[in-house]
């Protein structure tokens, strides 16, 4: 197939759930950013850490909590969050849980 090619696809389809782990996907590696899929099982996460940049997080189907500068907020199904650069964040699935994270340099 070609790789220019054009097509539609359902974000939520792109990235499967394993049990005890969480599963990624990049969609888009460009200089001026990425976009990643994120598939997180009941428990799991991502420890504390910083990114340099600004981070845009929109939750696709299920539940997290995603701790912002020591301030948890929980998020939702077709919610979103920002995570600013240089502040340390982690995230944790309160349930099962599916994300797009767009990294903008």
């Amino acid at each position: 197939m070609d790789k220019n090619a054009v097509k539609s696809e359902k974000l939520i389809e792109l990235v499967d759930y394993q049990e005890t782990a969480v599963v990624s996907k990049e969609i888009i590696k460009k200089d001026s950013g990425t976009l990643s899929l994120f598939a997180f099982d009941t428990g799991q996460g991502l420890s504390e850490h910083t990114a340099p940049f600004d981070a845009f997080v929109h939750v696709l189907e299920g539940k997290a909590e995603i701790t912002v500068s020591g301030k948890p907020h929980r998020v939702g199904s077709g919610e979103v969050i920002i995570l600013p650069a240089n502040q340390p964040h982690s995230v944790k699935a309160v349930q099962r849980f599916k994300m797009l994270l767009a990294l903008l340099k």
